[in-house]
Formats: structure tokens, sequence, C-alpha cells
């Protein structure tokens, strides 16, 4: 009898393990587009993960988000049931929402759905207001300031069924606190300017974009939160468009990028698109110096102007691009999914990052986002092994520099 429960023990264990990769302090949490082969076994899923944190939560929850939708019937709903559950049982949920996704994307029903939740507060903040451009493009989530979670996974149900989504379960107390620290920051801000005053950004931007040395931005901590826009970070969080170009500069052999989109274009006014260098120079003379860049991106990128900049990229030395087609659901056409949107980055095999910035002028500049950086290279072989089951599958094909791209269908059927 001994020998079962201790055999059955181990089987446990090693359920377990299997079940969810981690490292001390993060969790990789990946959704899988539903009929495609690229569900990895080791990797929990959001509807799982989040679930499990509603589910767990005592006191208070706090979800920052760009957009809000849902449909009936999809597997998202479990989330909001367990969202609203945590509301009835007491728990204080704060919902912060960017102005520019609730009025633009948001399915109006979801939204209402939500603020019907008894002990949930939804506020409202215009970035416009603070950056003179941007949106709230974070997607992340507190749990009584002990866990937290960041990804590319909007508050969408396509998000947890129908496109590729890379994402971090945090319980490093650090970061956690960070975290939440930015999300105080915003919500602050958001009633700041519903008064009618203006916010002043809480640091000056950082020297280093003034020409200090690019080593000084690099944080010594072996894993590490950074977030745009650098004026708005509380005290201690990074900027993410001065570690960026630092942590390119220190690669020595390989840089791998996963994104929906990469150019080297900003948002400016009345529709203009600035150009906009910081990443793809540093890109560029990273590729220069003999390092291998190896870019992985959605075929969203195919879109004009952002594939001229991406040809003009992949034609260097050492720079590889491949694109990443997700097949048609066998429903039909869904609007806005059936794409790669994960936003992940391996340099040398040793250093991971996960977060939620494409690499394109207005996610580190004007936009508040945030990115996870690990210095620990069983993270880094994760990822790097989920950027490659992509690169190497039936989705993906080399960018042709002589091929005219047609333009990509994102949001209605032609």
């Amino acid at each position: 009898m001994r020998r079962y429960l201790l055999a059955a023990a181990l089987a446990a264990c090693f359920t377990s393990a299997h079940a969810a990769f981690q490292i001390p302090g993060f969790e990789l949490v990946q959704t899988a587009p539903v009929e495609t082969a690229l569900k990895s076994d080791d990797l929990r899923g959001p509807v799982e993960v989040w679930t499990e944190l509603f589910d767990n939560a005592k006191s208070e929850i706090c979800i920052g988000q760009f957009y809000i939708a849902s449909v009936p019937g999809a597997p998202f709903e479990k989330v909001i049931e367990r969202l609203e559950s945590a509301g009835r049982r007491g728990v204080k949920i704060r919902f912060l929402v960017d102005k520019k996704g609730v009025t633009g994307l948001s399915d109006k029903a979801t939204v209402d759905r939500l603020r019907a939740i008894p002990n949930l507060e939804m506020r409202v903040l215009d970035v416009s207001q603070l950056t003179g451009n941007g949106i709230i493009h974070a997607k992340y989530l507190t749990v009584d300031h002990k866990v937290a979670f960041i990804g590319s996974q909007n508050f969408d149900w396509r998000a947890f069924t129908h496109i590729h989504e890379t994402g971090l379960r945090i319980t490093d107390a650090k970061i956690v606190g960070q975290v939440q620290a930015i999300f105080e920051q915003d919500w602050a801000a958001q009633a700041t300017l519903a008064a009618g005053k203006a916010v002043a950004p809480l640091q000056a931007k950082a020297a280093i974009l003034a020409g200090a040395p690019l080593a000084a931005a690099l944080p010594t901590d072996a894993n590490f939160l950074i977030a745009s826009p650098g004026g708005f970070n509380p005290a201690g969080v990074a900027d993410s468009e001065v570690v960026l170009p630092a942590l390119l500069a220190d690669a020595k052999q390989e840089i791998r990028v996963s994104m929906l989109d990469y150019a080297p274009l900003s948002y400016g006014p009345n529709g203009t698109r600035p150009f906009y260098a910081v990443v793809d120079n540093a890109l560029r003379a990273a590729a220069t110096r003999g390092v291998k860049v190896k870019l992985l991106v959605s075929n969203w990128n195919l879109e004009k102007p952002a594939i001229q900049h991406l040809k003009s990229l992949a034609i260097l030395p050492n720079v590889e691009v491949r694109v990443v087609t997700i097949p048609k659901a066998s429903t039909g056409f869904i609007p806005f999914a059936r794409v790669w949107h994960s936003k992940t980055l391996v340099i040398d095999g040793k250093l991971a990052w996960v977060g939620t910035s494409n690499w394109a002028g207005g996610y580190f500049d004007l936009s508040r986002n945030m990115e996870v950086v690990m210095r620990n290279e069983a993270m880094a072989k994760r990822v790097y092994a989920l950027q490659e089951q992509a690169w190497s599958s039936q989705y993906a094909e080399p960018l042709d520099i002589n091929k005219d791209y047609p333009k990509p269908n994102k949001g209605k059927e032609e």
C-alpha cells in the first residue's frame, strides 16, 4: 500500500511538472490556435490559468486591457464567469481599459456585463492625453498583490482560442509589485485626467537616448520588468525603449524575435507614420557586426508601408525573415483572428523576453506596454523552442523580397 501511494505521489509530481513549464517565479503560458499543430503539451493555456487566478483571489483583482470582447459559447466565457463569481463573493475588482479600445473595438454587451459585476469598478483611460497619442496596449492583471499575468492576450475570446499568444504567470515578488505600481499609476492618472487636470511625467526621458553608453541602460537583476512609455513608469521600472536597444547591442551570436508586426514607423497626427529608428537601428547594427537575426512575423505584417521596411531588413546579411499564416478555422472566417500575435525575444539562447509590444513605433514611445526579461537559460531555451516550432512549421515561409504581396485580410471576409 505504501509503495502504491508513493508511486501515485511520484506520478502526480511528474504530471504536474509536465503540465506547466516553470522556472522560479514564472510560468510560460500559451494560446495555440485551435485546429493547428502548434499546441505545446507542457504549456498551460490562459483559460486554465486565468480561471485559477480568479478562483483563488481573496481580496482584489486588478486588470489592465486594451479592449473587451466575448461571444456566447466561447471558452473565454468561463473566464468571465469566474470573474463574476469573484465579484459576488466580495473580491474587489478594478478594471482599467483604454479609451480607443473601449469605444472602437470592444463589444458593448460584454462591457456592460463586466460593469454589472458586483464590486467591480471600471475606468477608461485616454493615453493620448499623457503622450499625445498611444493606447493601453499592455494586457495584464494582478491578484491580491501576490501574482500577476503579463502577455499578448487581449481580453478577447479570440485571444484564448483562435490567435497564437504567449504570456507569463508571475509570482516573482519584485516584479508583481512593479506591475501593481504601474496599475496604480495609470488608475490614478485616469482620475486626475477625469478631473480636468494634467498628469506630469514621473521621470525625465532616460539619458541613454541622449547618447549615454548603451550598457548603462541594462538592469543588473537576473529577471526584471521594463515598461513604456518611460516617462510614466514608477520609480525602479526601466524604459523599454532604452533597454531593448541595449539588449540587442549586447547580443553575441543570435537574436530570435517573434512579433505580430515589425516596422520602423510610429503614429503621428492626422494618420501620418513618422520614421521611428530606435529598434530598427539596433537590430541592423547587430546584423552588421555578425549576429544572426531570425525574425518571425505574422502575415498581417505584409501590409504597406510596413512590408517595404521588412524587405529592406530581410535583404541584409545575417538576417532571415519568415512569415506565419494561420489557416482559417473550419467554422469560417473570424475577423481579427487566426494570426500570430506572440511577442517574444531570445538572445544567445540565454535571455528570454515575453511581453506586450510589437516592434514598431507607437508601442515603446507612446503606449503603455510591459515586458519581462529573464536571464534564465531554461526559459530562453523553452521560448526558443516555441519560436522554432512555428519557424519550421507548415505555417511559416521565408519572406520573398521580390514578391508583391496582397493586402492581408484582417477584419472582414473577402
